[in-house]
């Protein structure tokens, strides 16, 4: 019971709301972020899957209601999903939008760049895909490639990554003078669970896709990667776009907090529908529309 009543609480700020929830978030964030609990000495009770899905099915149906909002205010929202391989960015970002549109919710998820694309403004590739009014665009990993992957990987020199770090507060800071919302989300995942996991997606067929040519070697480089990571920190969290740190080692808890985070960063209201109801179906032109599609070709029905 401990577990269910923890998951419940999980979604609280957001379901109490009820009808009248309006968050007073303005999209240039003057609040300050709460400070992380770095304790970690004893772990929570693993969430049930009953309490887990109960839990994301009401805070899904807060996220429809925020995206009914965002298309109603023609609001531009980005949120960017950085941390370590194997944090669990790609299971958040599909329990944050398995149940909303993909035209209003959009994951950018670019390949390494083209030579073309080396050659552009560092940026310029991430730019191509920000949101246009209505739109809430996901980035799987975005420009702090440099700082990151870029840097730990030898892919760029260290006078670049300096001047990206010097840079990119003031580029966010446009980017939220433009209007767009701007929230930046950092996975924490330990080095016990990296493990643990990058074991699984070794072992198992149904994983083995998710091993990237990185994966192997970020296990060998991981100071490495935490320094990339207090280096990026202590550069870019700032007031106007602060970094929020999530705790991934228990997916299930990460994914609800997260999406519970999310939807108190970004005002919005729940608005009225209009009452529907489903129409008849006309008799006009009517026939026997299954016998036209007999020695048509179906699948076979093996279940």
């Amino acid at each position: 019971m401990a577990a269910v009543e923890r998951g419940c609480r999980v979604a609280a700020v957001v379901v109490a709301g009820g009808a009248d929830h309006t968050p007073g978030t303005p999209p240039r964030s003057s609040r300050e972020p709460e400070k992380a609990n770095m304790s970690t000495d004893s772990a929570p009770e693993g969430l049930s899957r009953k309490a887990y899905e109960k839990e994301l099915r009401k805070l899904q149906e807060e996220l429809c209601h925020l995206q009914e909002w965002v298309k109603h205010k023609g609001l531009r929202v980005i949120v960017v999903f950085e941390g370590r391989d194997g944090a669990g960015k790609g299971g958040t970002i599909r329990a944050l939008t398995e149940r909303v549109s993909p035209r209003v919710f959009r994951v950018v998820a670019l390949p390494a760049p083209s030579d073309r694309e080396k050659s552009q403004m560092y940026i310029q590739r991430y730019i191509a895909h920000f949101p246009a009014a209505g739109e809430v665009v996901i980035f799987d990993r975005s420009w702090y490639n440099r700082a990151g992957v870029e840097r730990v990987m030898g892919f760029t020199d260290k006078d670049r990554v300096e001047r990206f770090l010097k840079l990119c507060p003031v580029v966010e800071n446009f980017i939220l003078d433009s209007g767009i919302i701007l929230v930046k989300y950092w996975l924490e995942v330990s080095n016990e669970e990296q493990a643990k996991r990058f074991e699984k997606r070794i072992e198992d067929p149904v994983r083995q896709w998710k091993l990237s040519p990185m994966d192997l070697p970020s296990r060998e480089k991981w100071y490495e990667y935490s320094k990339a990571r207090d280096a990026m920190l202590a550069a870019t969290d700032t007031k106007s776009s602060p970094w929020f740190i999530v705790r991934s080692d228990d997916k299930k808890r990460a994914r609800l907090n997260l999406i519970s985070h999310l939807l108190s960063r970004i005002p919005y209201q729940r608005l009225k529908r209009a009452k529907i109801k489903l129409p008849k179906r006309s008799k006009k032109y009517a026939y026997d529309d299954q016998k036209s599609l007999e020695g048509r070709n179906f699948i076979p029905e093996r279940f």
